[in-house]
């Protein structure tokens, strides 16, 4: 790495790869980014890197491998999204402090900060016995529910984001028989939530809708409150494996060439831009590797579309590109 990359330098590709993503002039009807001249957003960026935007990281009911994704951000990496684009007070995973010093962070935020800072929640909110199937905490007045506190954060927050399908669907914890009533965090928050789902999502979508906050607000939306950036067309409309569909080629074994819809590939209906971006630095992703896509960034998943390796109804398979049944 160049010993003289600077505080400007960074500004100026954090900019770029803002406009290459869309997020400076959004997509235009063909689905391309926008122009936009770079130097236009390095005031904002300024602003933004000067007056870091305070994050509240909070996790409830998962495997924290939404942050383990987060980590792996490349362009920025995250050293520099921590220390020049956003100020992570609290995350339970990664924070040093512990017991009340962390809880006094929390706390903090709710109470002198409120407005003024992004929440993202990462995990299902466990529900069911007033919430008593998972807990952050004590206070004099006893233990504090993941209930309690996303509550009192979300309605607190400035903008709330849920990173990864249990957060913004439920997911796997509120798969059947789901006694712990788990839920998302727009169903206990009801209000508006971005929701970037995935299991995990692609630390793109994470970095790239934190920003787009912090610059521009939320980002346009769509049915499921996704961000239509990085949501807006099907695994299907994109995939590598498209032609081979198109002329009725299908794998009959995971490995074979061909179409995986028949191997149980979820592509048709997902929505995510997973065949461009690719994952472990643009590498490869499931359907580069064989697997057929499983859905995980749409509400269905789990339940809905399982088993995961049997083929979809035919009437969400037989579209073409646009969406339009054939």
């Amino acid at each position: 790495m160049n010993k003289e990359f600077n505080r400007r330098n960074f500004i100026k590709i954090f900019g770029a790869s803002a406009v290459g993503i869309g997020l400076a002039g959004g997509l235009n009807s063909t689905g391309a980014a926008e122009s936009l001249n770079v130097e236009k957003v390095l005031p904002v960026l300024e602003k933004i890197v000067e007056d870091r935007q305070p994050v509240i990281w909070f996790q409830g009911a998962g495997c924290t491998g939404c942050s383990v994704s987060l980590l792996n951000t490349v362009h920025p990496d995250i050293a520099e999204v921590l220390t020049k684009i956003i100020s992570l007070e609290a995350h339970q995973t990664v924070m040093a402090s512990s017991g009340e010093q962390a809880l006094g962070v929390f706390e903090e935020a709710c109470e002198k900060k409120a407005g003024k800072f992004i929440l993202i929640v990462e995990g299902a909110v466990p529900t069911a016995e007033n919430g008593r199937y998972g807990f952050f905490g004590e206070s004099p007045k006893g233990e504090q529910t993941i209930l309690s506190w996303v509550k009192k954060l979300g309605n607190a927050a400035k903008a709330v984001v849920a990173v990864g399908t249990c957060a913004a669907f439920g997911g796997i914890p509120s798969a059947q028989p789901n006694i712990i009533g788990a839920k998302s965090v727009a169903e206990v928050l009801g209000k508006q939530v971005v929701n970037v789902p995935g299991c995990p999502p692609h630390p793109d979508w994470i970095v790239g809708t934190l920003a787009h906050v912090l610059l521009f607000g939320l980002p346009e939306l769509d049915e499921e409150g996704r961000p239509k950036l990085f949501y807006g067309n099907t695994i299907h409309a994109n995939c590598p494996r498209y032609f081979d569909f198109e002329n009725k080629r299908y794998a009959n074994n995971l490995g074979d060439d061909g179409c995986l819809v028949f191997l149980g590939c979820k592509g048709p209906i997902a929505h995510a831009d997973c065949s461009q971006r690719r994952w472990n630095n643009s590498v490869n992703w499931c359907i580069g590797s064989n697997a057929p896509c499983i859905g995980c960034v749409q509400p269905e998943f789990p339940d809905d579309i399982s088993p995961l390796y049997t083929k979809l109804p035919d009437e969400k398979i037989w579209i073409n590109k646009s969406g339009v049944k054939k």
